[in-house]
């Protein structure tokens, strides 16, 4: 059973949510993977995250390295963010790996944010390979993932990390399945949204007049109960 672990993020309640709907529809397509939730906390207790300079926007900004150490340098695991609404059988990326690469990811082109702010008020920030560690594949046994050793993931920059100075072996997953919502729009059915600036759990949301996108946010949102509608109203 191969290892899905999502980024989990505790200083919000619509954070939460995003997580819940995340693993939510990965189960959907697929419920026989094993989900992992990267509580930042929990890994500070076990001594395996204590990095001073957590400076992320979230929670799992840094912790999403782990991957390889936590599944032992062992097969390959799949980390998305939480923000992410999985439209197919998450296991489908798994046709775009292969053992020469240290990681596959998809690989966006764009060259700058749309907002100055996300919808949590963190600032927004381009800088190349932006979101490409949103979601990765990971070949765990691969030596380049070896350097994403602890001490490495509690020390080394974020440039480091995320741009992916620590290999040059990456393999490229189509954008269907790392669909940036306000910053695509050439497909109807994308396999998996990604609310990158913010989604129906903030309330910038609800100023969208775009209907590509509202309809977008719809499909999130059809993942609530009744109490969690009335919570992002």
């Amino acid at each position: 059973m191969i290892n899905i672990y999502i980024g989990f993020d505790s200083s919000n309640y619509g954070q939460e949510l995003a997580y819940k709907v995340c693993k939510k529809s990965i189960l959907k397509y697929n419920n026989k993977v094993n989900i992992i939730p990267l509580i930042k906390k929990d890994l500070e207790e076990k001594k395996i995250f204590n990095r001073k300079n957590n400076d992320g926007s979230t929670e799992f900004t840094y912790t999403r390295f782990l991957v390889p150490y936590l599944n032992n340098y062992k097969g390959c695991a799949i980390f998305c963010d939480s923000d992410f609404l999985w439209n197919c059988d998450i296991l489908e990326v798994l046709k775009y790996t292969n053992e020469e690469k240290a990681i596959s990811c998809v690989q966006h082109k764009y060259n700058e944010c749309k907002l100055k702010f996300k919808m949590n008020g963190q600032k927004q920030e381009w800088y190349p390979r932006k979101n490409w560690s949103s979601l990765m594949v990971f070949n765990c046994e691969h030596g380049d993932c070896k350097k994403l050793n602890l001490d490495n993931i509690n020390n080394k920059s974020a440039k480091w990390l995320h741009r992916m100075e620590w290999t040059n072996k990456i393999g490229e997953i189509p954008k269907t399945y790392n669909y940036l919502v306000e910053y695509y729009y050439d497909e109807e059915n994308p396999k998996a949204l990604h609310f990158t600036d913010g989604g129906p759990w903030y309330h910038r949301w609800h100023t969208i007049t775009n209907k590509y996108d509202i309809n977008l946010g719809n499909k999130w949102i059809s993942y609530l109960d009744e109490k969690d509608k009335d919570y992002i109203k």
